[in-house]
């Protein structure tokens, strides 16, 4: 039997989906997908009497047992996820449940939103001589983190921060951001990157909080924290004058 796709939705444009991601779209019989989080457009791609399941309102034990019951069935399933699937997909615990109940599933990679905010500014995040290092992580809510991960420690580094899944706490996160980051360090905040309504700002770190609450976000929020969203002159040795290579010797 088939096994069951796990796909990476990517951050809400159709066109920024792989390849593979659309024609597992394509191929679907039964979809169960995160609609809270992924444009309907996106969901369209599959056939006409393709069954749609929505999860915004189930259980992950009702959604395992949905997949489950389709995969026995013969069904071709796809489980269509946000962005990456295996960024703050909870797909694991999907992955275990599924392969105790002796089902393969594969999963299929997506875009994720920092890579999409990035894009959409026109920058990189990894300049020569101001960070080489992006750290992706959270604020700590409802779900812990390790000790070790505290934002304390990540912001310390004073690398490229894409924080996920953090607007309901940009205060304290702000907060803690400043103790070490210089407080004009410019702050990407993406809402709903590449949907429609999208909305993109960059501001100064101790506005991070005042600009969230004032666009009342709460979700599907991401924010990039580095010194690199700044215009910079910095040239990449890789392609210098000066700079030898394999494909470059002196």
């Amino acid at each position: 039997m088939n096994a069951i796709s796990i796909v990476g939705a990517g951050p809400g444009a159709l066109d920024l989906m792989t390849i593979r991601a659309q024609q597992r779209l394509k191929d679907a019989e039964v979809l169960v997908w995160t609609d809270s989080l992924i444009p309907i457009q996106i969901a369209n791609v599959v056939k006409n009497d393709c069954e749609r399941i929505k999860t915004s309102d189930l259980t992950l034990e009702e959604i395992l047992s949905i997949l489950i019951a389709k995969y026995k069935e013969g069904k071709k399933i796809v489980r269509l996820h946000d962005g990456d699937p295996c960024l703050y997909g909870a797909i694991s615990e999907q992955i275990c449940r599924l392969n105790d109940a002796g089902i393969k599933v594969e999963i299929i990679p997506g875009v994720s939103a920092y890579q999409a905010t990035a894009a959409k500014l026109g920058v990189e995040l990894t300049i020569p001589d101001l960070t080489q290092t992006i750290i992706l992580s959270r604020a700590e809510g409802r779900t812990g983190k390790p000790a070790k991960e505290s934002l304390q420690n990540l912001a310390s580094i004073q690398a490229s921060l894409c924080l996920y899944l953090s607007a309901r706490h940009v205060e304290e996160v702000q907060l803690e951001l400043l103790k070490y980051y210089p407080k004009d360090t410019p702050v990407a905040i993406a809402h709903r990157v590449t949907w429609p309504d999208e909305w993109i700002t960059v501001t100064p770190l101790y506005e991070m909080a005042e600009t969230s609450k004032k666009e009342k976000l709460i979700r599907t929020t991401l924010y990039i924290i580095s010194p690199t969203l700044n215009i910079n002159k910095n040239r990449s040795k890789l392609y210098n004058s000066n700079h030898s290579h394999l494909f470059r010797p002196d």
